[in-house]
């Protein structure tokens, strides 16, 4: 919500596309109300995969061109790989991974004929190193990070730029879903305000940044996994993950 905000306020039509219509309703007739903008909600599970064709080809139907693409539905989920349910295994690989990479193919080929637009992509610190206790959900974040990348590279010079964005924990549902709001990372780190992450992403997205880290901390542990022994990490990583004390 707070990121479709700010493309509201600069003015930006948008299609917003979530599961639950109610709010999605009420999210854009609030945009609509406040700045005076067209709001397109489509109500849609982006996890089965005609999805995201459906999406496009519905857009496309309609005559929409849409300038900016922004990938940021996601979802994870705490526990043990070998007890987690396999829908929510094969849930998180379908919406994190698949549905993002068939979106980026269906609505990038049309941007890079018009010369002109931006994908964002969210992928999340967790993505710079595994994740015991969330390993699917790490693993799909890594994926996001060296996919967006990669694609940026490629697209270098074609006017269309490629962002990864990798917020740290953050206020939002996301950790009730997952089951992590007992973790030391939520009770004793804490998560960054919802509003500010979200304007440290518009801002490296319409800058045309590959890759945004949103707060310094999060930057200085994303960077310094790089030279710290790959078990250590990954032990961190455990501490961090599991239920505070």
């Amino acid at each position: 919500y707070e990121r479709a905000k700010l493309f509201a306020r600069d003015h930006y039509d948008l299609v917003l596309v979530a599961r639950s219509s109610d709010k999605l309703n009420q999210v854009a007739a609030e945009l609509q109300s406040q700045f005076g903008i067209t709001v397109k909600p489509v109500a849609l599970d982006l996890v089965p995969a005609p999805a995201p064709k459906f999406l496009f080809d519905q857009l496309q139907r309609e005559g929409t061109a849409v300038d900016i693409l922004v990938n940021n539905a996601g979802f994870g989920a705490f526990g043990e790989f070998a007890s987690m349910p396999e829908e929510e295994i094969l849930g998180q690989i379908h919406l994190n991974i698949t549905a993002l990479t068939h979106l980026t193919r269906l609505f990038l080929p049309p941007m890079l004929a018009r010369r002109n637009g931006k994908i964002m992509n969210v992928a999340s610190t967790a993505a710079f190193q595994p994740g015991p206790l969330m390993a699917v959900y790490y693993a799909t974040k890594a994926y996001v990070l060296s996919f967006s990348e990669a694609l940026a590279n490629e697209v270098a010079g074609s006017g269309v730029t490629v962002t990864c964005f990798c917020p740290g924990a953050t206020d939002t549902g996301f950790a009730k879903r997952a089951r992590t709001e007992n973790s030391r990372l939520f009770k004793k780190i804490g998560a960054m305000n919802a509003e500010a992450v979200a304007q440290d992403g518009y801002r490296g997205l319409m800058a045309g940044r590959t890759l945004v880290i949103s707060g310094a901390q999060n930057w200085l542990v994303a960077e310094s996994v790089r030279f710290a022994p790959r078990k250590l990490v990954t032990a961190l990583s455990r501490w961090v993950a599991d239920k505070a004390e």
